[in-house]
């Protein structure tokens, strides 16, 4: 056979090759990735952009590595069902998917709480670090499973602020009495000090501001906080959220539907909503500065929480762990995970990080960057 010959017939048996290839392929691809439908139900509304859009951004990741194939159709707030029962109805197979902030559930059981934020725990950092390395994510999802539920880290908001507040509050006396919208059972907390806490999804915070019904009110930080106004009826603003040092929200699916999923959908859901959770504290760190200093133009009132204010709330907050701990195991059990961490993520946190930030806040603030 001359060379021209081999070569030709080569090049035949080759594009045979590639047609029976890709006979076979085709199916085997579309098998792949069969056809899914979720729903997802928000505790957001859509005007919050960062917070609500991090379940556009996992929808949108599984569309597009999927060729369509796995939706997810989000829903705002209301628009299925309220922003505060996205986990129930999830739970219930009303819907397949939720994106919520796990405290909002503490009144069922205060374990839910961990799994997002609770006071003087960890920040967005130190969150991440234990749920995704220190068993958190599995921890988590043993508490989880009891509720019907599947879930996976999906945002951080990084530490929040601690709120609007329509007088200044300057001794831990001026607590007492003080009707303030607070999430999670950091109520629960401050409520020991005479604050009264309210549970009031986001779109209701503004008018009972403005009407007196509630003294203080506590959101996010200042991105979300400007699109909600606060700062036109509750001018002064208090920092640091110390009940929300790096709150982590929740991508929550139906057990059920999850287990349901191939072993590759379920890898990609793990994925996306990983993506996720990092892109939201991302924006947040981004669109934070400006908004901060658009607030202060239009006069919001920077204020700290005093040390004697803090150190109050630590002490009380410590009182409530003891008692979680003496009367609830699963909350014992994630709480000893968490606090077993905390001490080291704060220990190496004074090393290089802390002496670094300072230096170049200093230098901030001399105007030097």
């Amino acid at each position: 056979m001359d060379r021209r010959s081999f070569i030709r017939k080569a090049g035949t048996t080759g594009v045979g090759a590639a047609a029976a290839a890709a006979t076979l392929a085709a199916p085997a691809i579309a098998q792949s990735n069969p056809k899914v439908t979720w729903r997802l139900a928000s505790s957001f509304p859509k005007s919050l952009d960062t917070i609500y859009g991090g379940a556009e951004v996992f929808s949108k990741m599984l569309s597009e590595a999927t060729d369509g194939n796995f939706q997810v159709q989000v829903f705002a707030a209301g628009e299925l069902v309220p922003g505060l029962q996205a986990a129930d109805a999830t739970a219930a197979g009303t819907v397949e998917a939720a994106h919520t902030v796990a405290y909002y559930y503490w009144g069922k059981d205060p374990t839910w709480a961990l799994g997002a934020a609770v006071p003087f725990s960890l920040n967005a950092r130190g969150m991440n670090a234990w749920h995704y390395h220190g068993g958190g994510i599995d921890l988590f999802n043993e508490f989880l499973a009891t509720q019907g539920l599947f879930g996976l880290p999906g945002g951080n908001t990084g530490v929040q602020m601690g709120g609007w507040f329509r007088k200044e509050i300057n001794t831990v006396a001026d607590l007492s009495g003080l009707k303030m919208r607070i999430g999670g059972f950091a109520g629960k907390v401050i409520e020991r000090l005479g604050v009264v806490p309210q549970q009031i999804a986001g779109g209701d915070i503004y008018p009972a501001l403005e009407k007196g019904t509630i003294d203080a009110a506590e959101w996010v930080g200042p991105y979300d906080d400007e699109k909600l106004g606060f700062y036109k009826v509750a001018p002064y603003y208090y920092y640091p959220g110390w009940w929300e040092g790096g709150p982590t929200v929740h991508l929550l699916f139906n057990k059920a539907k999850y287990e349901e999923l191939s072993p590759a959908y379920k890898s990609l859901v793990r994925t996306a909503a990983q993506a996720t959770d990092a892109d939201m504290l991302q924006k947040y760190d981004y669109v934070n500065p400006p908004a901060v200093k658009r607030l202060v133009a239009g006069g919001a009132k920077l204020r700290p929480f005093s040390q004697d204010i803090m150190a109050a709330c630590f002490e009380k907050a410590n009182e409530v762990y003891a008692e979680m701990e003496a009367s609830n195991a699963p909350f014992k059990k994630i709480w000893e995970s968490i606090k077993g961490f905390r001490k080291e993520h704060y220990l190496w946190a004074q090393v290089a990080e802390y002496n670094y930030d300072t230096f170049m806040m200093v230098q901030q603030r001399k105007g030097k960057l």
